[in-house]
């Protein structure tokens, strides 16, 4: 346990701690400058041998006074660089005004005695911060207090709400991070508590996370590693040539012409000017309009994968798209909606519709505002959706009735109680809504339990959460003594679930038609990810088995060698950790896969950064966006396989010109 000091840290334990801990300020990536972007173009192979060209060409062209030839290399060269340069800095300047990020938001910290707002950067270690629901974690740390405390945790692990506590018993052992720990960038979805910061800056799990998400991957593209083999082909067929002639001609000039029977100085301008017919052989042998094609092709192709909402921050990812064999995907707001919602309410007993209304509505801490977005407890909010979807608002109901006495959830109690007096009938009534099991065991005998169990079986086998809601009248005003007293009247069970994303089953069927392998790997349980990799067509419970699933904490357990023998055959990744899904990149590249990831959490930075193509959502963390080369405007799964399809025809493309340019100089020499 850390220490705690309810009155805070004094000023000079804060200096101390910034001293020793620094600022809690995530150091972001550096954006290239115009210059590095402008010396990155002269890295492509084909331009470094247009630069020896065109130096030849001069030294060819100063001798014969005729530089015709190296101006246009000379233009080549520019143009090419010049219009990749910028096309590749009007993207950064999009991406800059797409991703801002603001560490002046108000944290609430207890020091010296008195609780003050301070801005999130000016946050130490040791700092006691108050955190409620709706509000951002600052920083990591451990948890002192909590209060029906929900963590969203879906930008770290992808699990949208995890219950926190400090009661040791409570512990999930299968949780991904610690039951008491809350972590920098989560959001609290309901509860509050209170939290010692152990960790600030570049030392949260957030951090590493963005630390790892702008080391430089020195991963090729495929585009990279053809042009390469085909300059080193022109260079060694324009050196082999060229010598062939210099040799020929010398030879032709000795034993045909006499040449050894000359005076030195005509032998040396003889041979001089074999030796630059030969140079000529090798410029003549250069495509200096290749480079020029590629660039104009990935441009263009940049332009229209904007117009399908695929801003491209790198030129090449156009093009590496289309060799894609592998795409690892998240699952929370990639493939489905991150929204809780209710897809299924049955009935168990005869209430009226407008008193049951009540009962939910009176019994949540939940609202939804003008755009009905979910403001607190994503799960009660669900509710409060799917009563005004029926016709029946909360906010009436909440306004005609009366609340007497309201018990909170707890992780402890697994259910939340209210009592309250009906704007409608009267009554006083006690409402209750919680866990299933938990939530049967205060009800009156009704010879349902067969039904009810076959149900929530048949919901918990689809990867949905289920929530029950029972009633009963009361003349208590206290919830825990009204609860003791049993004979509840068992009311319905909501299953509720994170829908899928409309467009993604048709998106994975052509991705999987193409030829390119999808992975889901996610923070969710086992079963969660095997149902939504089933709504979306990518699991078989016939075909698929334990060689195609594996958990984060088996993944970690394995050596890469035994992984390597199994990573083709993945599909799904559970309960994985933000550096998992970087390791299965790594793993896939070395079977020779050109991979591209998907991902809007700050747990998927690494894995973007180190894949062949990354590709965030609009909506996604900015260390999610800053270590991608593609970001999806629309969050739409289906823009990527239009961003595959831009890629195929760009490389088609390609190979045409590439194709057209060398029979061109196949003639000229």
């Amino acid at each position: 346990m850390i220490r705690y000091n309810p009155k805070g840290l004094t000023t000079p334990q804060i200096d101390e701690s910034r001293r020793r801990h620094g600022d809690n300020v995530i150091t972001p990536p550096k954006d290239d400058s115009a210059w590095r972007l402008l010396l990155e173009k002269f890295r492509d192979p084909i331009i470094r041998i247009l630069l020896l060209a065109a130096v030849l060409s001069l030294i060819i062209g100063f001798v014969h006074k005729d530089f015709t030839e190296s101006v246009g290399i000379i233009c080549a060269i520019i143009l090419a660089t010049c219009v990749g340069f910028w096309f590749e800095w009007d993207a950064q300047r999009r991406f800059r005004r797409l991703n801002q990020v603001n560490d002046d938001i108000p944290v609430k910290v207890m020091r010296e005695g008195s609780i003050r707002e301070i801005p999130r950067r000016d946050v130490v270690t040791g700092d006691v911060v108050y955190i409620e629901s709706g509000e951002t974690i600052p920083a990591d740390g451990e948890l002192v207090e909590a209060v029906s405390l929900k963590i969203n945790e879906s930008t770290l692990t992808g699990e949208p709400e995890v219950d926190k506590t400090v009661n040791e018993a409570d512990f999930d052992p299968e949780a991904t991070y610690p039951s008491n720990a809350v972590l920098r960038g989560t959001t609290v979805a309901d509860g509050y508590g209170v939290m010692v910061v152990t960790a600030v800056g570049d030392a949260t799990e957030a951090g590493r996370v963005t630390e790892q998400s702008t080391v430089q991957s020195e991963e090729q593209t495929p585009l990279d590693r053809q042009l390469t083999r085909l300059s080193r082909l022109i260079g060694r067929l324009g050196i082999l040539l060229s010598a062939l002639i210099f040799c020929v001609m010398l030879g032709k000039a000795i034993f045909a012409g006499g040449l050894l029977e000359s005076d030195w100085l005509t032998i040396s301008q003889h041979v001089l000017q074999i030796f630059m017919v030969s140079v000529a052989i090798i410029v003549m042998a250069v495509p200096e309009g290749l480079p020029m094609s590629i660039t104009l092709s990935l441009a263009m192709s940049m332009r229209r994968m904007l117009k399908t909402n695929n801003l491209v921050r790198k030129m090449h990812a156009c093009e590496t798209m289309g060799a894609v064999t592998v795409i690892c995907t998240d699952k929370t707001g990639t493939l489905t909606q991150n929204r809780m919602h209710v897809q299924e309410l049955i009935r168990y007993d005869t209430l009226p519709a407008r008193e049951f209304a009540e009962v939910v509505a009176l019994n949540t801490t939940a609202f939804l505002d003008a755009e009905g977005h979910i403001i607190g407890n994503p799960t009660e909010g669900a509710l409060l959706e799917w009563m005004r979807a029926g016709g029946e608002d909360y906010e009436p109901l909440r306004a005609e009735a009366k609340i007497v006495n309201r018990l909170t959830f707890s992780t402890e109690r697994k259910y939340m109680a209210t009592i309250i007096e009906s704007g409608i009938s009267g009554r006083r009534i006690l409402c209750v809504k919680g866990a299933p099991e938990i939530v049967r065991t205060m009800c009156a005998p009704d010879g349902k339990d067969a039904q009810v169990a076959e149900q929530l079986l048949g919901f918990q086998s689809r990867a949905m959460r289920t929530l029950a809601v029972a009633w009963a009248e009361t003349a208590s005003d206290d919830c825990l003594e009204a609860v003791k007293a049993g004979g509840l009247h068992f009311a319905a069970v909501a299953a509720i679930s994170d829908p899928v994303r409309e467009d993604v089953p048709a998106a994975v069927a052509r991705c999987l038609e193409a030829g390119i392998g999808i992975k889901i790997v996610t923070g969710d349980t086992p079963a969660t990810a095997r149902e939504i990799a089933r709504q979306i067509g990518l699991w078989n419970d016939a075909a698929d088995g334990e060689r195609n699933h594996i958990t984060g904490t088996e993944f970690a357990a394995m050596s890469d060698e035994e992984l390597l023998e199994r990573v083709q055959e993945l599909k799904i990744m559970s309960r994985a950790r933000p550096l998992d899904k970087q390791r299965l990149v790594k793993l896939l590249q070395q079977r020779g896969e050109v991979v591209a990831v998907t991902g809007d959490g700050t747990n998927d930075a690494p894995a973007l950064n180190f894949a062949n193509v990354g590709l965030s959502m609009g909506s996604g963390t900015s260390v999610a966006k800053d270590a991608s080369d593609i970001t999806l405007l629309d969050d739409s799964f289906a823009s990527i396989v239009t961003a595959v399809m831009w890629g195929r025809s760009l490389y088609r493309n390609i190979q045409r010109f590439v194709l057209f340019q060398l029979t061109i100089n196949f003639a000229a020499i």
